[in-house]
């Protein structure tokens, strides 16, 4: 270890480069990269606090001076010490900063701040896991295998050509071993990465439509639009990760597409694709995998000799795991030779031989392989399609196990990704017939290489590969028995998923949505299969109902849309008014609200469901209804039906009686009673519903309140309420680690601080919010959220005197705001193009703004800003001369806020009040203002307070 904490680094006062932080320590901390461990532990950072550590860390021992760490975390952005505050604030309490004495960041004021701590650097990492050095892998990368036979060479020669190239393609036949390279290439540069690898399986996916919302679906993405190509590009962008592409060639021209994209766009992004023909396209590299090479044929060696081989070396290993113990002697490895001989160096058939030598021995299995199979390699481009070129191994595998095992093995093959001894169990298993005779047969289908098998938690997973199971379902077909087996399949999903939806709550709550999660994949087979076959037509309307709950958990928006749209028209007198007509419709205005502009047809579908959900006493539903229709006159402006709806929900919760529901509703009170203009009911409501935050937090997506949370409009009603620095405190969070991890919810989060860092007169954080809030919506297609973005970016623009500049961003936003009926932040936005044209001299038109904003707000009953609105006409009618009617705004704007219990809204208006009642010749026009200004008790250093305190105390002339 190097010594970092003197001498090294740039001096003070010079911007320099930053160390190459891949292998750092301080204390209990070790720093690689971008990844912060403590005693081997990650911890979790945000980005701009990990940039700041870098940076102190890269000059321990040095002061840092701020606008110096501004200018390196906020590269390009005008961000004021505030936010510096903030991300020094979260960096010293994930590191324990002056806990048990120790220090590791001091603030040198005036100056910057300091990272004191004794930092060490130690040697860099080796392209792989040093020994006894644990690498924690992506939750979605295979287990590799407990042991690679004859394909060490070819990872070692990947893994550099693939940091190089960036872009490789694993080319070879069928059952040739590219996903077991894969795996294995892809643990081994897991530590090179960071833990930062995807692998994507795309043999269970049959329509190529698919492939990029798949791929999103893994990175975390939420798209709602029909191609997330471009939002799983920008998402990439700057990142580094390694993508690895499994069984690209049924899809290939998809993969390939956004492949090339990627390739280009994203330059820390390595990708490694799988497939038997390359993709051909820009910036790939063919790396052709060769069978394992075997003994050659015709020659005599000794077993020592034959075992120098791979493909011999394979056989035996495996025949050994299968249980087969004999020693290969020189006459064994004669016969050996021939099988490896006969077997073309093939991974897949080597294995399925292999594993039943102890059954045969190796001189019958020899002629087992003349009779039954025969395997036609010709080369890359000649090769017989995949399902025929193994097929004649799996005909031979087929014709070795009994009848009993044969009838589960093509049972099972309808499953179209993982499955459990539950699933297999309902498809394959006769009614009367004991789970017994399924569970032997799978056990031996597992031991046979039929089956693979991987754990998954306390239990285990299961999946035929996609070769053996496009065989089993030809065989299945050719049998008479598909259909009947699809309808056990399609009936066990939709019993299962069903289940999911019934379940609120309870410690299983959890591994019940990873088990619908699960599904997902069954879920599309079994819809497209019910709407295909006449043997389905009685499964469809329940089928989708159940899958269509699934698809918006996983915000996969679009596809519930479709399947929900399309079997409300199915629906037939038996179906309407029951539960999945409820189901259906309630996913249908919940997908309508977001991909369809917050239609009509939205509300329609959010009644009609709330109509069935009261009339068949279903309280979860009927919470879970008011509280879409809710969002939806939030977003739509519908502000009187914000109270009756949230008053409705509460009832309901209280007649379910759960502890995370009381506390939702309490959510939808107060930001229901905030909207409306009553902040006094709405503190009151969001405090009681904070005290039991915790377990609302801790609901899952099929909980009825599930990402109902309190604390977002806590912190604008505590502003209003005169709490400035409480709202600050509530907000910070909210951005910080303890963002919402809903994408929606995490969208509002960020609307709703900036619109308080807004109010306390911190425009730097605004611009840092509504930065944040472009990317996120943009990368989730969450097309309304980014003209909310650009509506923040222009408030700070006219903040700053920008008034051009953003003028013309909220000419933009307004449009496409009001096109998407997305009214919720209209009237702060035009009351912000209001302000900009009058400071450029254009009153007419900044009056006529917000005239019409006034009237449309009180169409609709009022708002939270009226106050706000009535002020800002009453300013406009004192600079046209109007000094009565600017006095009756005023006056009505104070009373209003008092009304509503705005302190803040009051200030505001009595700080206008005094300078017209000074050019009105009041005597001691500041009298109401000092007494406002008095009813504060903190918050004195933001904007507004500053402002009323230089009214009340002018300087001296």
């Amino acid at each position: 270890m190097t010594d970092l904490t003197a001498g090294h680094g740039p001096r003070s006062g010079g911007a320099g480069p930053i160390l190459d932080l891949d292998a750092v320590s301080f204390g209990p901390f070790s720093l690689r990269s971008r990844l912060l461990e403590k005693d081997g532990v990650p911890v979790k950072l945000g980005s701009r606090a990990m940039d700041i550590l870098r940076l102190l860390v890269s000059r321990a021992g040095e002061v840092v001076p701020k606008n110096e760490i501004l200018g390196y975390a906020w590269s390009g952005l005008s961000v004021e010490e505030i936010s510096l505050r903030v991300h020094v604030a979260e960096l010293r309490k994930v590191l324990g900063d002056g806990k048990d004495g120790v220090r590791y960041i001091t603030n040198i004021p005036s100056r910057g701040y300091c990272f004191v701590a004794p930092v060490q650097r130690a040697e860099p990492p080796a392209l792989t896991a040093r020994p006894g050095e644990e690498v924690t892998p992506s939750p979605s990368l295979p287990h590799r295998l407990d042991r690679m036979v004859g394909r060490d060479e070819i990872v070692a020669e990947l893994a550099p050509r693939l940091l190089r190239d960036r872009f490789v393609t694993l080319r070879g036949p069928g059952g040739i071993g590219k996903t077991t390279i894969a795996v294995a290439l892809a643990h081994d540069l897991c530590d090179r990465f960071e833990g930062n690898v995807h692998f994507l399986e795309f043999g269970p996916l049959k329509d190529a439509a698919l492939v990029a919302s798949t791929v999103a679906a893994a990175l975390g993405l939420v798209v709602h639009h029909n191609d997330p190509s471009g939002s799983i590009v920008n998402f990439l962008r700057g990142r580094r990760l390694l993508l690895v592409l499994d069984s690209c060639e049924h899809v290939i021209d998809a993969v390939a597409r956004l492949a090339e994209d990627i390739h280009r766009e994203a330059p820390g992004v390595a990708i490694l694709a799988t497939s038997r023909e390359q993709l051909s396209v820009a910036g790939e590299q063919i790396f052709e995998l060769a069978p394992l090479p075997g003994p050659p044929q015709g020659t005599r060696l000794s077993a020592g000799e034959v075992l120098n081989y791979p493909a011999a070396r394979l056989f035996v290993d495996r025949a050994s795991a299968a249980g087969h113990r004999d020693d290969l002697t020189d006459e064994d490895a004669e016969i050996l030779v021939q099988i490896c001989g006969k077997l073309d160096g093939i991974a897949l058939a080597i294995e399925l031989a292999a594993a039943r030598v102890g059954l045969y021995g190796l001189r019958e299995m020899a002629a087992l392989l003349d009779s039954r199979l025969q395997l036609e390699w010709r080369g890359r481009r000649t090769a017989p399609p995949r399902q025929q070129t193994l097929g004649a191994t799996l005909d031979w595998s087929f014709g070795l196990i009994g009848e009993n095992e044969r009838i589960v093995f093509l049972r099972l093959a309808v499953f179209a990704g993982h499955f459990t001894l539950k699933g297999a169990i309902a498809v394959a298993a006769e009614e009367g017939t004991p789970e017994d005779r399924v569970i032997e047969a799978l056990e031996q289908l597992v031991a046979k290489s039929l089956v693979s098998s991987q754990p998954d938690g306390a239990s285990r997973r299961y999946r035929l590969l996609d070769a053996t199971r496009a065989y089993a379902m030809q065989k299945l077909a050719d049998g008479g028995e598909a259909n009947t087996i699809a309808r056990r399949h399609a009936c066990y999903v939709q019993r299962t998923l069903e289940a999911g939806l019934t379940a609120q709550g309870g410690s299983g709550q959890v591994s019940r949505s990873q088990e619908r999660a699960g599904l997902l994949a069954d879920s599309r087979a079994a819809l497209a299969w019910s709407y295909a076959h006449d043997d389905g037509a009685d499964l469809r309307v329940p089928l989708a109902g159940s899958c269509t709950g699934l698809f918006v958990e996983l915000n996969l928006l679009n596809e519930a849309r479709i399947w929900s749209d399309r079997a409300l028209a199915m629906l037939d007198d038996a179906d309407r008014g029951g539960r999945w007509e409820l189901e259906l419709q309630s996913t249908l205005g919940h997908a309508f609200m977001f991909t369809e502009r917050n239609s009509e047809q939205a509300e329609a579908a959010l009644r009609r469901g709330l109509e069935i959900a009261q009339a068949l006493g279903d309280h979860a539903n009927t919470f879970r209804l008011l509280s879409r229709l809710n969002m939806f006159y939030r977003r739509t402006g519908g502000y009187r039906h914000l109270v009756p709806t949230a008053r409705h929900a509460e009832r309901i919760a209280r007649l379910i009686g759960d502890t995370a529901g009381i506390a939702g509703s309490k959510a939808l009170l107060g930001v229901s009673y905030h909207l409306a203009g009553d902040q006094a009911e709405a503190q009151a409501h969001l405090d009681e519903g904070m005290r039991d935050d915790a377990a609302l937090r801790g609901t899952q997506p099929g909980h009825f309140a599930y990402s109902r949370t309190p604390q977002i409009p806590l912190a604008r009603v505590l502003w209003l309420r005169g709490y400035p620095d409480r709202a600050l405190e509530c907000v910070l969070p909210l951005v910080g680690a303890s963002a919402p991890r809903d994408v929606v919810m995490h969208c509002i989060a960020l609307c709703w601080s900036a619109s308080v860092f807004g109010w306390v007169g911190d425009w730097s954080a605004v611009e840092t919010m509504s930065a944040r809030l472009a990317t996120h919506a943009s990368m989730h297609g969450l097309v309304p959220y980014e003209a909310v973005a650009t509506g923040f970016r222009a408030q700070t623009m006219i903040a700053h005197g920008e008034a051009i500049g953003g003028i013309d961003l909220l000419r933009s936003a307004l449009p496409r705001l009001h096109a998407d009926r997305y009214e919720l932040y209209m009237s702060a936005f035009a009351a912000d193009l209001s302000s900009g044209l009058v400071s450029l001299g254009r009153l007419a038109e900044g009056a006529q703004v917000l005239h019409e904003t006034i009237d449309r707000v009180e169409q609709e009953g009022g708002a939270f800003d009226m106050p706000e609105l009535l002020r800002l006409r009453g300013e406009l009618e004192a600079q046209s001369g109007k000094l009565d009617a600017a006095e009756a705004s005023l006056v009505a704007s104070a009373e209003l806020a008092e009304q509503q219990g705005a302190l803040s809204w009051r200030l505001r208006t009595e700080m206008s009040l005094a300078r017209l009642r000074e050019r009105q010749g009041v005597r001691d026009p500041r009298e109401q203002l000092a007494k406002t200004y008095a009813r504060f008790t903190e918050g004195f250093e933001t904007a507004d307070l500053k402002a009323a305190r230089l009214m009340l105390n002018p300087p001296s002339p």
